[in-house]
């Protein structure tokens, strides 16, 4: 799978509604048939960043993303909300789903 997480940078006076701003984009890559998740989160030291985490099936899943009408809508409007460009680390790994954390299993 195609392994990736981003940093997104938010102006202060739009950090509040990120999500709401992202949500097209969200909701649409999520419904992406190679899409194996892509979820927001805040980051808990700084208000105004929000780190995004996402993994698409494989290359093929990875380049209709980026070919998509809806990606080009946000590289086009979502940088005028950002205070920088946003990091990124983009990897290929093995697997499509998620492995437990061992060192914190939990008895049930």
């Amino acid at each position: 799978m195609i392994f990736i997480t981003a940093k997104f940078p938010v102006k202060p006076e739009h950090a509040d509604a990120w999500p709401e701003i992202s949500r097209s984009f969200t909701e649409a890559t999520r419904a992406e048939e190679g899409c194996l998740w892509f979820d927001w989160s805040r980051s808990l030291d700084d208000p105004t960043e929000y780190v995004l985490v996402e993994a698409f099936r494989d290359d093929a899943a990875g380049g209709a993303h980026v070919h998509s009408e809806h990606f080009r809508e946000a590289t086009s409007g979502l940088p005028a909300y950002l205070s920088a460009t946003p990091k990124i680390v983009n990897t290929t790994i093995e697997g499509t789903e998620w492995s437990e954390l061992g060192e914190m299993a939990v008895e049930k």
